[in-house]
């Protein structure tokens, strides 16, 4: 059996005569991945907001598993992301900008300045993967 840890496999089926895939990762549901018309026909998620997601998801798994292990009571965590796609090909993102919004009663601006700060340099490898490549701006708002 592999280890998910150091090996993941990811395939993409060609659905129709465009740009339309159906893309999955062993043992979890496909997603539905398109291009925007006239190639494509819109009809699942582009590449670069996949990769959105998948920075999103990242930051908050690592942000949320420190805040919780410093003892701190989360009710609600949202990450928005926004990027800004560069002018020339290959048009990914030049910038993106993260706002975080976590609820809690007992989380501090000093601790989302440290778990953020985790989160960037070690544990999010999302963020590793494009640091050096696209600017990332991170934002953060406490709902007491």
């Amino acid at each position: 059996m592999k280890d998910k840890s150091k090996e993941l496999t990811a395939s993409v089926i060609l659905v129709n005569d465009k740009l339309h895939f159906s893309g999955n990762v062993a043992g979890n549901e496909p997603v539905s991945i398109d291009y925007t018309p006239p190639l494509g026909d819109n009809l699942g998620y582009t590449s670069l907001e996949l990769l959105l997601l998948s920075l999103t998801s990242c930051m908050g798994s690592a942000i949320l598993t420190f805040l919780r292990k410093m003892g701190k009571t989360i009710l609600a965590c949202e990450i928005h992301a926004d990027g800004t796609r560069k002018q020339e090909h290959p048009t990914g993102f030049s910038k993106i900008t993260v706002n975080i919004m976590v609820k809690s009663p007992d989380v501090t601006d000093s601790d989302m300045l440290k778990v953020i700060k985790l989160s960037e340099d070690t544990y999010c490898p999302v963020w590793s993967m494009i640091k050096g490549n696209v600017e990332v701006d991170t934002k953060f708002t406490i709902d007491k």
